[in-house]
């Protein structure tokens, strides 16, 4: 890759940043007016993105594909790993799915493949831009997995590019992880970290003066950065960890709208959720148990899963059936979003396996609507853009999103409802029922369109007798804005003359 110049973000450990950071590399080589392309090798992640021809790849990714300013394919991500239960993951190559496989058996018997994939991956992307911007995962010193590991130093001696070092110091011992984690690297590995990045700092940077010091003089390395930490960025989340911080301290019993969230077992797309954030009236809670509910919502949202029967059935045993039933009979709207409408139905039937890993398997569901989903082996990956099937005498809402799943879902005629959305192409999708008070899809990224979260949201005020809102206008440009706020906290020029740039 000797015409592609690059950099490679690896952390002291997962959630350091390193997605967010990347996001940020990617404008600011943009705005440098630099030809660029993120790259992460293999993705460990329910949260998807689908490309504009349809194939499926890490959300982080794609999010940084559009701070790049190009468009999402599955040369930036051409293995993801979307976990199913402890120990197997949905193997997703160049957008497609191939395989469920165990740990062990991806490493033995996937490894070639993966690594073929990898560097075919690279070798397209040196073709078509000047800059490369590459993640890592978790730590580059898992010492149980250096001999096959596909994700840090491996892909970084591959594309042949210097790497910059992340540490999180919110989380504590950032001097220990960043000598800690250069002490366990290989000599040749060693070499080729240039500098560190000090993120989610708080307060006075000057008091970290005496820090920085004592990480270059005992490694010998710059720290060409010490990012604030950011509450409310507006970058999408990457991962597990990432939901998890979002789920704290959001149930703020002065707001109007009380929305609650089911906390599924291997969550998927849980970005179709965090946009909610955003809106003033509105709190948010999460929740794996009915007990842990602090107050009767008004809105109710079985999100997206990985694994839809062994969800429904974790959360029939959590005692969610006899639950969401009476909070629906006191009033609750519910919405189910992609496995979360599937799981509202009447029955999930799976012939062959392909949700549960038990042929012919059938599971009741809530039975909220009169439907039955059956999987299918062929999945369903799709960008969609449509409308909002209006009330009377309400507007005609634009929506788009997209749908990434395996089932298909039959309601029954007779039931008092209508479909949600009509696409472009005339197919309809999922149930609208709001004498019911339940609301149901297959589209991921429902709310994130200003337009079509306040006609969501607003009939379930008006229902609850709360005050139409107008929505939270979205920033102009979320990359710029991350620019803006923390280009000034990195030594920029530094990280160019790194990666081999004029400065």
């Amino acid at each position: 890759m000797e015409g592609l110049k690059g950099i490679m973000l690896q952390g002291t450990s997962s959630d350091v940043g390193k997605s967010l950071i990347a996001t940020l590399f990617c404008r600011l080589l943009v705005q440098d007016g630099i030809n660029t392309v993120p790259f992460k090798s293999q993705n460990m992640s329910n949260n998807s993105y689908v490309t504009t021809d349809g194939f499926e790849i890490g959300r982080a990714q794609g999010i940084q594909a559009e701070a790049a300013k190009v468009e999402a394919s599955v040369w930036m991500n051409p293995i993801l790993l979307k976990p199913q239960n402890d120990r197997a993951s949905e193997v997703v190559l160049f957008g497609r799915r191939v395989d469920s496989l165990s740990g062990m058996s991806y490493r033995s018997d996937f490894y070639n493949t993966a690594k073929k994939a990898i560097e075919t991956s690279l070798n397209t992307l040196e073709e078509s831009f000047d800059a490369i911007v590459i993640e890592g995962a978790g730590s580059p010193v898992e010492m149980n997995l250096l001999d096959r590991e596909l994700v840090n130093m491996m892909v970084a001696e591959m594309a042949d590019v210097p790497v910059l070092l992340v540490s999180d110091i919110e989380r504590g011992g950032v001097f220990a992880s960043i000598s800690g984690t250069l002490s366990l690297l290989r000599e040749k590995d060693r070499s080729r970290v240039k500098g560190i990045i000090i993120n989610k700092f708080r307060g006075d940077k000057a008091l970290f003066d005496d820090g920085v010091k004592w990480i270059e003089e005992h490694t010998g390395l710059p720290v060409v950065g010490v990012l604030p930490k950011l509450s409310h960025h507006g970058i999408e989340q990457e991962d597990s960890l990432g939901v998890k911080a979002l789920k704290a301290g959001r149930g703020d019993p002065s707001k109007a709208l009380k929305i609650a969230v089911i906390d599924l077992p291997y969550i998927s797309n849980f970005t179709d959720i965090e946009v909610l954030l955003d809106e003033e009236d509105v709190s948010l809670q999460w929740v794996r148990r009915p007990e842990e509910l602090t107050a009767q919502p008004d809105l109710l949202i079985i999100p997206g899963t990985k694994s839809v029967i062994h969800s429904l059935k974790q959360l029939k045993q959590n005692g969610w059936q006899k639950a969401m039933k009476q909070l629906h009979e006191d009033g609750a709207w519910i919405m189910g979003i992609c496995g979360g409408f599937q799981m509202m139905g009447t029955e999930l039937i799976d012939p062959h396996g392909v949700d549960s890993g038990i042929v012919h398997l059938q599971e009741k569901g809530f039975n909220l609507i009169p439907s039955k989903t059956i999987f299918e082996e062929k999945k369903t990956v799709i960008r969609r853009t449509g409308v909002i099937l209006p009330m009377e005498k309400q507007p005609v809402v634009s929506v788009s999103g997209y749908e990434i799943h395996l089932g298909k879902t039959i309601v029954e005629p007779s039931f008092s409802s209508r479909a949600l959305i009509v696409y472009e192409n005339g197919e309809k999708d999922g149930i609208w029922a709001p004498e019911h008070r339940v609301i149901g899809t297959y589209l991921h990224d429902i709310f994130r369109e200003k337009e079509a979260r306040n006609y969501l949201l607003n009939e379930i005020r008006v229902s609850k007798g709360l005050t139409r809102t107008m929505g939270e206008d979205p920033k102009e440009d979320v990359y710029d804005d991350l620019a803006e706020k923390l280009k000034p906290y990195l030594d920029w020029e530094k990280i160019r003359e790194i990666m081999g740039l004029p400065v």
